[in-house]
């Protein structure tokens, strides 16, 4: 696998966040008149595509709408009646192309990084929902045609947004734990089916555009349940607990703590059948030191499992959240965004500084006029932060056998490769039908 970037560009893009993760080395975005509204094209408007084309119209003009679904499409076109529709993001882009500044993408995970790249090869500002993209290859190759392209970029992970948030990464970074070896995040997830075979085949609804909704997936017949929300425990569609959830939780000890480029990733789990998810899942990450701190180990859990009661000094774990120990505290932060967080023991740093945000979208706005890169943008943040979290799914992927250990993937950051396990190559990297690709 021949990459873009070379390693010196890449050591010394996984640098820039030792210097701080909130200060961008430049600006590299396209400029835009501030007094201009910028003009958007929404790529899926139902679920969290709903209130992502909200905020589009909030902060611009929505001028096309793009949904597989006629029934969602109609709805939000009673909302946005001035904006033309799409059934296929491909066609909008082809026809809308002069008439556009920007896309929000709020699909189903696999065609994420088709819809962003299909937009940024055209010069358009991105947009994306979480996690960033289906593979970790497809995270890699996004940021480099941001870079690319100069264009604007966010993901919707709207947590990094928070003050409480920022505020509890700054008091890591201080030095308030003292030194940090171990970090354990858990979720609530999975709320779906997950785990069983497919459902059987059924007529596909006649609202729905079932080739669309495949889109560069493998073809199979339509069956209840994939559409509108259960598609995230199929491996073909989603990323599972993991990666509907860690861009939310782990995303204060990422920024706190520049959780890039593990070296190897283990997992045990319910036990699979490479279709479906497992219903529980418990993923250990290896990070090597870095300059401004030592290795450090981090504990993924879902499907109901929890890091040891003691580890939480008489505190009661909450449905989700995550846990930052050092050797002279711990940092507990209950919940999904990584807000709210109480130290128990630690060192008395003093007030920290950050920088507050406008709002999440807002920055997104911000950096398509003003041309500062948003916080969670492609290539400094969001692509490296989904690029560590799918990495577990690698290991998922070979701990099939309920309660074995899988392969402890060794991993290859530079050249995204597991060194000593080829089988998950197509996990990495996949394979598009006729139709769709990068």
């Amino acid at each position: 696998m021949r990459l873009q970037t070379s390693r010196r560009e890449f050591l010394r893009n996984s640098a820039l966040t030792g210097l701080g993760i909130w200060i961008a080395d430049k600006s590299w975005a396209k400029g835009q008149s501030p007094n201009e509204r910028v003009n958007f094209a929404c790529i899926g408007v139902g679920g969290k595509g709903d209130s992502d084309t909200a905020d589009a119209a909030r902060l611009g003009n929505v001028v096309a709408i793009c949904d597989v679904d006629d029934n969602t499409l109609d709805k939000a076109a009673q909302k946005y009646p001035n904006a033309r529709k799409y059934n296929d993001y491909r066609k909008m882009l082809d026809e809308m192309g002069k008439s556009i500044d920007a896309v929000t993408v709020s699909t189903p995970d696999h065609v994420h990084a088709l819809a962003a790249a299909a937009a940024m090869h055209l010069g358009k500002h991105c947009f994306c929902q979480k996690p960033l993209t289906h593979t970790i290859y497809e995270a890699r190759r996004l940021g480099e045609i941001a870079r690319q392209k100069k264009v604007a970029t966010q993901m919707g992970n709207q947590g990094t947004a928070d003050s409480s948030m920022r505020h509890s990464a700054a008091l890591v970074r201080a030095g308030a734990l003292g030194t940090v070896t171990e970090v354990h995040v858990w979720t609530n997830r999975p709320i779906w089916p997950q785990g069983g075979p497919r459902p059987q085949p059924a007529p596909v609804p006649a609202n729905l555009h079932w080739d669309l909704w495949l889109g560069p997936a493998p073809e199979r017949p339509y069956g209840d349940g994939y559409h509108p929300f259960a598609w995230r425990g199929w491996w073909d569609f989603g990323t599972g607990a993991l990666g509907d959830m860690a861009c939310h939780t782990v995303n204060m000890p990422f920024m706190a703590l520049d959780l890039r480029n593990p070296v190897s990733v283990q997992a045990q789990s319910a036990g699979h059948n490479h279709d479906s998810y497992p219903t529980w899942s418990i993923i250990r990450f290896e990070f090597p030191a870095t300059a401004h701190r030592p290795a450090l180990t981090m504990t993924w859990y879902d499907g109901g499992k929890r890091p040891p009661q003691e580890l939480l000094e008489g505190e009661t774990f909450s449905d989700s959240g995550s846990l930052i120990i050092g050797d002279k505290g711990k940092l507990y932060t209950p919940g999904d965004y990584g807000g709210g967080g109480k130290l128990i023991g630690g060192v008395d740093v003093g007030e920290v500084k950050f920088p507050e945000s406008p709002g999440h979208f807002e920055e997104f706005v911000r950096a398509i006029k003003e041309g500062v890169p948003a916080t969670s943008n492609f290539p400094d943040y969001a692509g490296p932060l989904t690029e560590t979290i799918l990495l577990g799914n690698l290991a998922v992927w070979t701990a099939d056998k309920e309660g074995v250990e899988g392969t402890k993937i060794e991993w290859d950051a530079h050249s995204l490769r597991a060194k000593n396990a080829p089988e998950v190559a197509p996990i990495i990297r996949p394979k598009y039908r006729s139709g769709y690709g990068l």
